[in-house]
């Protein structure tokens, strides 16, 4: 219960500090541009139209509501946080105690760094994570749509149990799931990417004579999950525009948003416009090739 609460702490204060980078990401990934390209230089001196970065988003933000408008959404947030993370431990901690499933090796203990092990392993932590975010997904959608509001100035969703009262009575509880399929998949693809890549590279790439060989795994460690999160971006970008689909704010419908059936639909959308990662960068962002900035619907075309 001591490591459960430190974690959360930990965790509370990470989450709000990097409030502020998510909120502008989210506002990002629904094609929400209300600052004007301006005419810049790249690297190789180039002149381009560049996207204003996170600072002037930033101040945008400032600018209409305060340094307090930075942290809309912060509170159902950091619920899916502390909920996640005890969820997370008693389920992995279950799975621990249990010595199940064991995917590869029947009854047989696995030796410590073998693809069994690492097999093994994963299944277990992929069962805690998924569990964690079965139980936080409605929290998360709560977060997205406070942050979504931005885009209408609409006032839907003022706190985390007047959130629930609407959307319940909206579109009843499977509006609280909207977008939890793609995300699952994300994680679970990225969690298994990150462990099985680290594992060959540690394995194969990495000679255990070599000195500071723990640090070098880690490092590699570090690597891999981050080339897996970037594959694994779409099913994020996918999961957050789906979780505010036409649920009557102005940012997930017309003429803001397209109105996408399921989740397909949307990753086909965003494949065909060349859009699958939109968001992914908060810096150094050019207009994208062929699109039209829309100044009074304040987004590309």
């Amino acid at each position: 219960m001591a490591d459960a609460c430190g974690q959360i702490l930990l965790g509370s204060g990470l989450t709000v500090l990097s409030h502020p980078l998510m909120y502008i990401k989210v506002l990002i990934q629904v094609g929400y541009e209300p600052i004007p390209p301006t005419l810049g230089r790249n690297l190789f001196g180039r002149q381009v139209y560049q996207l204003p970065g996170l600072f002037a988003y930033a101040k945008h933000i400032i600018k209409i509501d305060g340094k307090a408008g930075l942290f809309n959404g912060l509170v159902p947030r950091l619920c899916a946080g502390s909920i996640g993370t005890i969820v997370h431990s008693r389920v992995l901690q279950k799975c621990q105690e249990q010595g199940t499933p064991q995917v590869m090796g029947g009854q047989q203990k696995a030796v410590e760094g073998s693809l069994q092990h690492v097999v093994n392993e994963t299944t277990k932590e992929m069962i805690a994570r998924s569990c964690a975010t079965l139980v936080t997904h409605p929290f998360h959608v709560i977060t997205l749509r406070c942050m979504v509001q931005f885009i209408g100035r609409e006032t839907k969703h003022s706190g985390v149990f007047d959130s629930i009262v609407t959307i319940y009575r909206e579109e009843g509880i499977l509006g609280f799931f909207a977008g939890l399929i793609p995300r699952l998949l994300g994680d679970v693809l990225s969690l298994w990417i990150c462990n099985l890549l680290a594992h060959l590279i540690n394995t194969y790439a990495i000679d255990d004579s070599m000195s500071h060989t723990g640090e070098i795994k880690n490092c590699s460690q570090a690597v891999t999950g981050f080339f897996a999160s970037m594959l694994t971006y779409p099913f994020v970008l996918v999961s957050n525009l789906m979780a505010v689909n036409n649920c009557g704010l102005a940012g997930g419908l017309p003429p803001h948003a397209s109105v996408y059936p399921t989740w397909v639909d949307c990753w086909r959308h965003l494949s065909r416009e060349g859009n699958m990662s939109r968001g992914n960068s908060l810096f150094f962002r050019k207009l994208p090739p062929g699109k039209m900035y829309v100044p009074e619907q304040k987004r590309f075309f």
